[in-house]
């Protein structure tokens, strides 16, 4: 089964309104800007986009499945809402340089394309990029390590960029509680 094939599958019945926007967003969205650029990459059903095109931002959200991306496109125009969605091979076609204000990444992990990520964003472009870890207290996320972020490997990634926030709290103290099984970034492309 292709990617395309199993993402498609797992968004067939998915329901965009139960969807939420990922949690560095959630907790940083006070550092948007009021206009410009934002991509959700690999947006999946597509909450982050729909936080950023409610902002007011003009947003694109790209992910690999049709029905994600068709449902998307529908929700975002009930709602009116300055969002265009496409299908599209990351790997195949990254973002163009220098285009974006703000790209949002989540639960995605395609280390390939961190590069033309950071070179993606305008000078002053923020990045929110929220991924599974290695270290894990639970049975969530991708089993295959290839998909996880080592430890601090999130910081060592985006290197060019200036950390305005940085959150991974591993296995220590009481894994209950905190962000736990992900790492979080928000960073900062230098002016």
């Amino acid at each position: 089964m292709s990617d395309a094939e199993k993402w498609n599958t797992r968004y067939l019945d998915a329901c965009i309104e139960d969807s939420v926007p990922c949690r560095v967003l959630s907790d940083y969205a006070h550092l948007l800007p009021a206009h410009g650029n934002a991509l959700d990459l690999a947006c999946g059903l597509g909450a982050n986009a729909l936080l950023l095109a409610a902002r007011g931002l003009d947003t694109q959200a790209w992910d690999i499945a049709a029905v994600a991306v068709e449902n998307l496109n529908a929700h975002a125009r009930t709602l009116d809402l300055p969002l265009k969605a496409e299908v599209r091979d990351l790997t195949q076609h990254p973002p163009p340089e220098h285009h974006f204000d703000i790209i949002v990444v989540s639960r995605y992990l395609e280390r390939r394309l961190c590069p033309a990520i950071q070179a993606a964003l305008k000078p002053g472009g923020l990045l929110y990029y929220q991924t599974w870890t290695r270290s894990q207290v639970s049975a969530h996320g991708p089993g295959n390590p290839a998909f996880r972020l080592a430890r601090n490997e999130l910081l060592h990634l985006f290197a060019e960029l200036d950390v305005i926030a940085y959150r991974e709290e591993d296995i220590i103290g009481d894994s209950g509680r905190g962000l736990r099984d992900e790492a979080y970034l928000v960073a900062q492309r230098p002016a």
